[in-house]
């Protein structure tokens, strides 16, 4: 059983839970105090009132309540005594009136609801041990006024009844809170799951492109010693790029905001990306709708996935065709390159994450993704993301 025990509950959370029980039981005290004909029976007063201001914050410390309860009960319950004062209109399963078992009920129903196993028995029992003294030390209004008393087997079945309702209350309420914690946990998961997808994404999109490119130009630098000063720049700005991008990435998590303008035309970026590639794109752009910047992102990361892999799993490439085009409402993506598949291991390794990141990313978006190869050579990346 979960046990959700504290005395964090705010003032102001505790108000909006707490107002109609606050509301039914000062009707109830208002109904007994306008049937008093007898001035001594204002001591009775006294009692319901603490028994309001337990119940109202009882859900701040519920066992504490309880005890308190029980023990509200017994010292009123003596002082009623010793007065020689019979409380009204008493409730017929005790001495106590109908504000004081109201509000015990709703006692009861607090400590089973948010107090451990344990504590809501011994918190159920205190308050059933005071009910109890009420009954035995309190007069009794109706022998007192008209020589009449109920026989005990109705206390009993009463009793039974209401101590049955506000422990049944008490685990609804129970239960429900249970499957409230059970969802937010899912959610809160859900939502890591997420965060820690996307951080994956964007790695693999961003970081590793730049990455691979470095370790692309550093072999053919090695290979080749007069290529080395033409690579020196290239390597240079990939690994600014890519120092810019964790930059950006890391400030993302930590809650900055954005330090980059989001880009406002994409076919220029996807130039950039195809400059940066060092490969033989081709270019096709038909764009006749203005695509949102943050689509526009999706979009740039598929085409940069797509120009890595290429450049990692494909050798013989003689042009890379790049497509971008709107129509139907949809921004479409296509990819395609002529060259044959490896058959040694690409630059630094495979995750095997490229193609499952550009899904995941499509999908999310609630477009549609297809990766395969093409006839009679090379690999066809293919892509459809809704605009609105």
């Amino acid at each position: 059983m979960i046990a959700v025990e504290s005395s964090d509950l705010g003032w102001r959370a505790l108000a909006k839970r707490q107002w109609p029980l606050a509301t039914a039981l000062l009707l109830f005290m208002g109904l007994e105090a306008s049937n008093f004909d007898d001035g001594r029976m204002w001591w009775q007063v006294p009692g319901s009132v603490a028994l309001f201001v337990i119940a109202v914050l009882a859900p701040r410390r519920p066992f504490d309540a309880a005890l308190a309860a029980a023990a509200a009960l017994v010292a009123s319950s003596v002082l009623l005594r010793w007065l020689h004062v019979a409380p009204a209109p008493q409730m017929f399963i005790s001495g106590a009136v109908f504000s004081e078992v109201a509000a015990s009920m709703a006692i009861v129903a607090t400590v089973v609801r948010q107090a451990t196993p344990w504590r809501a028995v011994l918190g159920t029992t205190a308050v059933l041990g005071g009910i109890a003294a009420a009954e035995k030390l309190r007069l009794s209004y109706q022998l007192e006024r008209w020589q009449y008393s109920e026989p005990l087997s109705v206390y009993y079945f009463g009793g039974t009844i209401l101590l049955l309702l506000s422990v049944g209350t008490g685990l609804y309420f129970r239960a429900r809170d249970r499957d409230r914690v059970r969802v937010v946990e899912r959610e809160i998961t859900a939502a890591q799951d997420a965060e820690r997808m996307a951080l994956a994404r964007e790695l693999h999109d961003v970081v590793a492109h730049y990455v691979t490119a470095i370790v692309v130009h550093s072999q053919a630098g090695q290979l080749n010693a007069q290529a080395a000063q033409q690579v020196l720049p290239i390597i240079t700005q990939s690994g600014n790029e890519a120092l810019t991008a964790m930059r950006r990435l890391v400030g993302t998590l930590r809650g900055a905001s954005p330090t980059g303008a989001p880009p406002s035309d994409l076919a220029d970026d996807v130039r950039r990306l195809a400059e940066e590639s060092g490969q033989p794109v081709r270019l096709s752009f038909d764009l006749s709708v203005q695509v949102p910047p943050e689509l526009g992102r999706s979009v740039l990361r598929l085409v940069q996935e797509s120009l890595t892999n290429s450049r990692k799993h494909a050798h013989g490439v003689s042009s890379v065709d790049v497509s971008l085009s709107t129509s139907d409402g949809h921004v479409h993506v296509l990819v395609e390159d002529d060259g044959d598949g490896q058959s040694h291991a690409p630059v630094g390794g495979s995750g095997g994450y490229g193609i499952v990141g550009m899904r995941e990313r499509v999908e999310l978006l609630g477009g549609t993704f297809f990766a395969g190869r093409r006839e009679p050579r090379g690999w066809t990346v293919r892509a459809s993301l809704p605009i609105a």
